[in-house]
């Protein structure tokens, strides 16, 4: 089947994150969104389809969870990144950044400190620092010369050392940088946390978008170590655009830690699935090959799009190219602008709402977050719109 992702849907009166936070977050709502993580592609429709044949059964009380959802992980799992889970690691969880939060919380007292890898998804700051828990900066390092990222390894296993530090959030893909870690560096990583009793999350819910011939690599993969030190949370809802169902798991091997942590989930009853995540759920994992593997192939291209567009037209901005992920890290400084004048000019001239590189830590100044999941025609009329108020 051939899968339209040129088609433009019409998400007003949907209570749409991406329409509906506008004034509040930019101050206008006459902008081109494209900011928020999720795609502007509709839902396959063999999920829609899946949710409609239960909604012809008009009655939603208490359900099970059904066996079929934690087979239907594991096959997908396995299959596409040959990592073998066992079904009493898995447990449901309601959000990949609640789950983070559902740790700190479990597992790194009001004292104790977490660490993370600035320029990064900004929730692995907000969250520990909303519950009291002190954050602890490894910032990642830029090569001008090549224009990757790569870990400061030499600071981390210092940082570990200090034993009020607990936990080390990883984004694997990292966001905002579309960046897929490396074995050795993840083994590194691994081989510090696991000596230095450091619990690692490992936010993985890119895993199943990687582009250009890349392959994710699951942290728990890496080493026995990295087995024994770490939660892995993943989730269908980026790749197949279901965020608004709720659908996110995690993965835990060790024993010791997955007690702790499913017994306390379960005792809050944070553990049991909607009605609806487990269905959508399965039949993106049973079904949903095919849409992916197209949905990928349209997102690469729209990154060569801007790629080309760029290099063209506006010489100031350089594109991070993703090895994962329909995110594109923006280089701006060509431009030599200020933060608020590099704002400005996105918001106020070009009325484009991207993601201001500076949420993700300081580190990320003079760099935007653009959202490529979204057809073509609207990343050309967004292009041009930058165009336009840099000649």
């Amino acid at each position: 089947m051939k899968y339209n992702f040129d088609k433009i849907i019409n998400r007003s009166g949907t209570n749409t994150v991406k329409y509906g936070y506008l004034e509040e977050l930019f101050g206008r709502t006459d902008l081109l969104p494209l900011w928020v993580a999720d795609l502007d592609f509709e839902t396959a429709p063999f999920i829609t389809a899946a949710l409609k044949k239960r909604l012809d059964h008009s009655l939603f009380g208490y359900t099970c969870t059904p066996e079929e959802l934690w087979t239907a992980i594991i096959d997908w799992v396995e299959s596409h990144h040959q990592w073998k889970v066992e079904r009493e690691w898995l447990s449901f969880i309601p959000g990949i950044v609640k789950g983070i939060g559902m740790a700190v919380n479990v597992f790194v007292k009001e004292n104790e400190k977490v660490i993370i890898q600035p320029p990064v998804y900004h929730p692995f700051r907000l969250t520990p620092e909303g519950n009291n828990r002190e954050v602890v900066f490894n910032p990642l390092i830029l090569d001008e010369d090549t224009g990757r990222y790569s870990m400061n390894l030499e600071q981390l296993e210092e940082q570990a050392k200090d034993p009020r530090c607990r936990m080390l959030i990883l984004s694997v893909p990292h966001n905002p940088g579309g960046i897929i870690w490396d074995k050795e560096t993840l083994a590194r990583v691994a081989e510090i946390c696991y000596d230095n009793d450091v619990l690692v999350i490992s936010d993985e819910i890119h895993c199943d978008m990687a582009l250009f011939g890349n392959k994710h690599i699951p942290f728990a993969t890496v080493s026995e170590k990295a087995a024994q030190c770490s939660i892995t949370f993943g989730s269908p809802s980026k790749t197949f655009n279901i965020a608004g169902i709720v659908s996110s798991y995690s993965v835990v091997p060790n024993k010791t830690i997955r007690e702790k942590f499913y017994s306390w989930m379960t005792a809050n009853e944070l553990d049991a699935p909607n009605i609806f995540s487990p269905i959508a759920t399965i039949a993106a994992f049973k079904y949903g090959e095919e849409w992916r593997q197209q949905m990928l192939k349209y997102v690469e291209n729209n990154i060569l799009f801007v790629e080309e567009y760029l290099q063209q037209h506006i010489k100031g901005i350089k594109v991070m190219r993703p090895q994962a992920s329909f995110l594109v890290w923006l280089d701006c400084r060509g431009l030599n602008l200020d933060h608020d004048a590099l704002n400005d000019l996105f918001v106020n001239k070009a009325r484009l709402a991207l993601n201001d590189g500076e949420m993700f830590g300081k580190e990320g100044a003079g760099f935007m977050r653009l959202n490529v999941g979204t057809p073509r025609e609207v990343i050309r009329e967004a292009l041009d719109r930058l165009a336009e108020v840099l000649v």
